[in-house]
Parts: structure tokens; C-alpha cells; sequence
């Protein structure tokens, strides 16, 4: 039975203030295990296939939960399914903060990914509580915080975990998602009674879901390896085969889908993730080359810098990331979110081809990246408000959830694809690529960015005031 809605209460700078600090506490906790994957293989005496493991446990964890949790979010209501998500999340933390071992701590990275989840709830209490145009910018300031609070912990894990402890490097974010969640749960007014309850959970779409999901993070993680053993590899190909055939079936005769395919065949969603999909492809190969760059011998075609000049070498991205969410939110009430996205692919592409034909000086790799990083948030964001406004209110959550796992998707995909061509452009008998795979990762990133540029032709202009 539905209840009949009740009008929804407004709020203040404060309620949306505390949903952009919990954005900056869990892209903080995000992403400490990668600038620290060295020292916790050293500590925990992990194998590389271990390292693997725990570097893409959590990105695994969080493209299962983010559909669900936007889902649930519809249904039950944001608030409630959001406060019970950072409950997870902060156990999560505590355990990796303690953790004596490495099965220990891939318990708290499994239980931390459900903070992925955390974005299309606080878009959810965004459009549930602000006027439409308040909506945006906010969803755009969330969405850049996060970003901003992801390339935060990546600069300060590693000083963190070398003047005090890896312990450290998971305790003080989860200090601070434990702080931001407390203030969401004061600030935010309860969710109203407008959810249809009674419909039940597609189980079976739940369940298929998640075994496609697993299934494809899996054959991303370990295709490099499995590309020796490719009877396994087309195993797990087949496995996800069968799981996609069989959740879109399911889904197909549901009476209350997981994922209504109505929604995804929507030109709004489905042309928001395939842009999604292939932004995150392309900025993420620069992500992965350019520290590399940086650490290469400055005798060759790098620079020689120590982790620390990396990360003050990276903070001009860091910035640019912080501020392109409130800058996308801003230009798409103004000129439409298909300018900007256009805008933004326009933009990365120029930089990821000047980079490719210019990189001889530290300045080219900080303004290049500065510049990337600008780029992918405006373009992001962009995406992810387009989306959010162009369905039912009650579809916020799945909605959003289905772009922001193809963005996890994508990154996972570039990073595969400009690391097989840093292996296949080493050297014989040498750990270090040769400039011209650099140059060949830069110019496909740039290529397949430009494409995208055929999709945007496809999307509405979005609204604007």
C-alpha cells in the first residue's frame, strides 16, 4: 500500500554542508590503499597477486552495493538506508584500522566498499528536500567533494602511514565518516512516508545482479594474469555470460525489479553511462601513467620524483577536482548539461593529445593533469545531475547508481588497458617502459575521449535557469 506523500521539509546550508563532509570522509577512505599498496605488501608480506586482490576488493564491493543502495534509497527512503550503510562503513574502517593481518583487513576493505553507495542516497535526500535548482548545485558540490576527498587521501595516506602507522591511514578517515555521519543523522529530517513498502525485494534479480557484477569486476582485476591461462579466462567470460543473460530475464518479468531495463533504455540514462563509461576510460589511463612518469629515472624520459613530490606534484589536480563540481552544477543551469559535458570532452581531449606530444618538463604533467582532472569533473558531474533530474523523483537513487557504476567500470577498464601497454612497451631485462608506451597510452586515451564526442551529439540540452 502507498502512503500518501507528505510535503517535503526543507533544508538549510548546515543538512547539505553535512552530506559534503561525509563526500570528503569516504572518498578519503576510499582511497588510501592504492598510494600505500608498497608498504602494506612490505608489512603484511603480501604476494602481487595478493596486492591485486586487496587493491580491487573494495571497487568489486562497491559496484555491487551502489545499485542496491540506490534501490533500497528509493524504496525505504534516503536518509534511513544511508545512516544504516555508514554503520557498515565505519566498521569497515575500524577493522582495517586494526587489522593485525591481510585476511583481517580484506574483511574491512569488503565492508568499506558499501560506502560507494553513500552518493546516489545523498542525491536522494538532495531532491527530496531543496527546490530544483538547489538540487543540482548540491548534487555537483557532493559529487566534487567526493573526488576532492579521494585525491585528499591519496596525497595523505602515505605521510600518514610512514610517520605514525597504516593503522592510522584508516583511523583517522573513519574518525571523520563516524563525525560526518553523526551530523547527518541530526541535521537531515526524517524520510517521509511515501514508498510503496509492501512490493517486496527482487531476490532473484538481486542475486543475479550481483554475480554479474562480481563476475566482471573479476575478469577486469584479472585479465593481465589470465591472459596465460585462457581457458580459465573464457570461463569466467561464459560465467558472466550466462549471469547477464539470466538477470535480464529475471528483470524483464519481475513485478518490482532490482533494475527496471525500462529505466536503462531511457536515451537520458542509457547515453549518461555510455559517456560515463568512456570519460572514466579515458581520464583514467592518465591517472595511472602520469605518477609513473613522475617516478621514472631522471636519467631517462622521467623525472625521478619521491612519493611525496608526486603527491605535491598532484595537488593542483586535487584542487581542479574540488571545484569542478560546483562549476559543472553551475554551467548546466545555465547553458544545459550538454554543453558542459561537451565542454569537458573537448577540454580532456586536448590535454590528453598535448600530453602525448609534450612532456619534457614537470610543469607539462602538473598542468596536463590539472587540466584532466577539470575536465572529468565537469563532464562527471554534468552527467550524474542530468540523470538525476530526468527521471521520477522515486528513480533518483537506481538511477545515478547505474551511471556511477559504470564509472567505476570505466577507471577500472582504462587502468587495465595503459597497463598492459606499459608491459608490452618494457624493454627486455629492464622495469622500466619506454617513453614511446607512455606516448601510445596518452594518444588512445585521447582517441576514444574524442569519440564520445559522437554520443554527446545524442543528448537533450537539460535544462537551464
Amino acid at each position: 500500500m502507498t502512503v500518501s506523500p507528505a510535503p517535503p521539509v526543507h533544508v538549510g546550508k548546515a543538512a547539505v554542508g553535512a552530506l559534503g563532509m561525509l563526500a570528503v570522509a569516504t572518498g578519503a577512505l576510499e582511497s588510501v590503499v592504492t598510494p600505500t599498496l608498497p608498504l602494506l605488501q612490505r608489512e603484511l608480506n603480501m604476494s602481487p597477486a595478493e596486492g591485486a586482490l586487496l587493491s580491487v576488493v573494495l571497487l568489486t564491493t562497491g559496484a555491487l552495493i551502489t545499485p542496491i543502495a540506490g534501490k533500497f534509497g528509493d524504496r525505504y527512503g534516503g536518509k534511513r538506508v544511508l545512516i544504516r550503510l555508514m554503520t557498515v562503513v565505519c566498521a569497515g574502517g575500524l577493522v582495517s584500522a586494526l587489522a593485525p593481518n591481510l585476511p583481517v583487513l580484506l574483511l574491512g576493505q569488503v565492508l568499506q566498499g558499501a560506502m560507494v553507495g553513500a552518493l546516489p542516497l545523498s542525491f536522494i535526500l538532495a531532491r527530496e528536500h531543496l527546490p530544483a535548482g538547489e538540487a543540482k548545485v548540491a548534487i555537483g558540490v557532493v559529487s566534487g567533494l567526493f573526488v576532492a576527498g579521494g585525491m585528499a587521501g591519496t596525497l595523505s595516506a602515505g605521510p600518514v602511514a610512514e610517520g605514525l602507522s597504516r593503522h592510522w591511514m584508516f583511523a583517522l578517515p573513519t574518525i571523520a565518516v563516524i563525525s560526518a555521519t553523526l551530523l547527518v543523522n541530526r541535521l537531515m529530517p526524517p524520510d517521509r512516508p511515501s514508498r510503496t513498502e509492501a512490493a517486496g525485494v527482487d531476490w532473484p534479480g538481486l542475486v543475479l545482479l550481483s554475480g554479474t557484477l562480481v563476475t566482471l569486476m573479476l575478469v577486469l582485476a584479472l585479465a593481465p594474469e589470465l591472459a596465460t591461462r585462457p581457458l580459465v579466462l573464457a570461463a569466467l567470460i561464459v560465467v558472466l555470460a550466462v549471469f547477464g543473460t539470466a538477470w535480464a530475464a529475471v528483470e524483464r518479468r519481475a513485478v518490482s525489479p532490482m533494475v527496471d531495463l525500462r529505466l536503462l533504455a531511457r536515451p537520458p540514462v542509457w547515453t549518461s553511462c555510455a559517456l560515463t563509461f568512456v570519460i572514466c576510460l579515458g581520464t583514467s589511463m592518465p591517472v595511472h601513467l602520469i605518477p609513473q612518469l613522475f617516478a621514472v629515472s631522471g636519467e631517462g624520459h622521467g623525472f625521478g620524483a619521491s612519493a611525496t613530490e608526486i603527491g605535491f606534484f598532484l595537488l593542483p589536480g586535487t584542487v581542479a577536482a574540488s571545484l569542478a563540481g560546483p562549476m559543472s552544477s553551475f554551467g548546466a543551469r545555465r547553458f544545459g548539461s550538454r554543453a558542459v559535458v561537451t565542454a569537458g570532452v573537448v577540454l580532456m581531449a586536448a590535454a590528453l593529445i598535448a600530453l602525448a606530444a609534450v612532456h619534457t618538463e614537470v610543469w607539462h604533467l602538473v598542468l596536463g593533469k590539472m587540466v584532466i582532472a577539470l575536465a572529468n569533473g565537469l563532464c562527471v558531474t554534468a552527467l550524474v545531475t542530468s540523470t538525476a533530474i530526468s527521471v521520477d523523483r522515486g528513480d533518483t537513487g537506481i538511477a545515478t547508481s547505474l551511471v556511477l557504476v559504470t564509472r567505476v567500470l570505466g577507471y577500472a577498464v582504462g587502468v587495465q588497458i595503459s597497463g598492459a601497454i606499459l608491459t608490452a612497451g618494457t624493454p627486455p631485462g629492464s622495469d622500466v617502459p619506454a617513453e614511446s608506451a607512455f606516448v601510445t597510452a596518452l594518444v588512445i586515451a585521447g582517441t576514444v575521449t574524442t569519440l564520445s564526442l559522437l554520443v554527446t551529439r545524442t543528448m537533450g540540452k537539460g535544462d537551464k535557469e
